[in-house]
């Protein structure tokens, strides 16, 4: 890990053959792009906290994959950990499962820049938003605005010298604590809960568990659990902040019913209100102008906004043609547990599939059109009626 880069340095006494990976048994896509040649070429890259390529791909090494594993959220297998890990291992980040949305184009040198018009992406085959606005000229403007928050990335983020984490924490307590009206709230922090608040974040489903995934623990997520972890809701309990989970912050707006309009207002004027706070005490959000926000997880890259929604579809759900409607639409489905469960009583949490190449209302307004859509389906299914004209066409 960055924190003593030993072993790094070890590792390049020796050839990049000996030092290659055995990839044989892998089916990540990790495994399908990282050639002999490529991990020749970016071994010896490093960010300035001393983060290297080998790092980057713990995540995929550790954990070969498999058929399901290669459809969630580990699609890439690996975790950048500083935000110049996007850019120092661009050649392997770039190489996206589906580019479609974006033709990536970046210097191949950690920190060096191409000339705008070579890394202005081809979109001559493209119909969203950003195509129609996005100029060489504006992409020039914009490019170098880079927003380097100071800090590394929650899965190595440390709790030991420096304490950067528990800065982060009280960094975060602070801004929070500033919010009033309606976001008014408080702070649990996971180590010295006590046990009554912790049943009660239980009952209200708020309390985020220590990582037991092998992806998330090769990557260092759970290192010092629970340290300067925390969870932070308003009194209503329709705006909670979780702390140094996966992401230095996961910021949720929710409540029942159907007013989605109503949450993403709330989302959006709590999310501005955090950011002022956090600029005023100069700090600001990641964001980059290839990639857009700058999270953990390279496939939250992007807006890093998921718009979910609890829909009961007994009938739907267990119709053959369910997840290609899902897929025309742009949208996926899981259970209300969490990633990676299954739907208990015909009860899905269907969300955006996408997280880059949209803007944030687009994606939200995906959802909404996609839910009326599956309920529009699912009334047809209930009174025994075909849903093949109703079948949409891809997004």
């Amino acid at each position: 890990m960055p924190f003593s880069n030993s072993h790094n340095l070890l590792k390049m006494k020796y050839k990049p053959e000996d030092e290659y990976p055995d990839l044989k048994a892998h089916n990540n896509h990790m495994a399908k792009v990282l050639t002999p040649d490529l991990y020749q070429k970016l071994r010896d890259k490093q960010t300035p906290s001393g983060f290297t390529l080998d790092d980057c791909i713990q995540t995929g090494v550790d954990n070969p994959g498999n058929g399901i594993v290669s459809a969630l959220k580990a699609w890439l297998c690996w975790e950048a950990m500083f935000p110049s890990s996007y850019v120092s291992c661009c050649d392997l980040t770039h190489q996206f499962p589906d580019t479609s949305i974006i033709n990536f184009k970046m210097a191949q040198l950690n920190n060096q820049r191409l000339p705008p018009d070579e890394e202005y992406p081809d979109l001559s085959t493209h119909n969203n938003h950003m195509a129609k606005v996005l100029t060489l000229e504006l992409y020039e403007k914009l490019r170098d605005r880079v927003t380097p928050s100071g800090f590394t990335l929650d899965d190595v983020i440390q709790t030991g010298v420096d304490n950067p984490a528990r800065t982060l924490g009280l960094l975060s307590l602070s801004a929070l604590g500033s919010l009033d009206g309606d976001l008014k709230g408080k702070y649990y922090a996971l180590r010295n809960m006590t046990d009554a608040e912790q049943q009660q974040l239980i009952d209200d489903h708020f309390l985020f568990d220590k990582p037991v995934s092998p992806l998330l623990l090769a990557s260092g997520m759970a290192r010092d659990w629970p340290d300067a972890r925390g969870i932070w809701h308003n009194d209503n309990k329709t705006f909670l902040v979780w702390i140094n989970e996966e992401d230095h912050l996961r910021v949720i707006s929710m409540q029942k019913g159907g007013n989605m309009k109503e949450v993403f207002s709330r989302f959006c004027t709590g999310l501005t209100k955090i950011e002022s706070l956090f600029k005023a005490k100069n700090y600001e959000f990641m964001w980059n102008p290839h990639l857009g926000y700058i999270l953990t997880c390279p496939s939250n890259l992007g807006t890093g906004l998921r718009a979910g929604v609890h829909i009961k579809l007994p009938h739907l759900g267990k119709h053959e043609k369910f997840g290609e409607v899902l897929k025309r639409l742009r949208l996926q489905k899981r259970g209300t547990g969490g990633v990676d469960t299954a739907a208990v009583g015909g009860v899905f949490d269907v969300s955006n599939a996408d997280r880059l190449g949209f803007s944030e209302v687009e994606l939200v307004q995906m959802v909404v059109d996609g839910v009326k859509l599956l309920i529009e389906m699912e009334k047809r299914l209930e009174k025994g009626q075909s849903i093949d004209d109703l079948m949409p066409a891809q997004k």
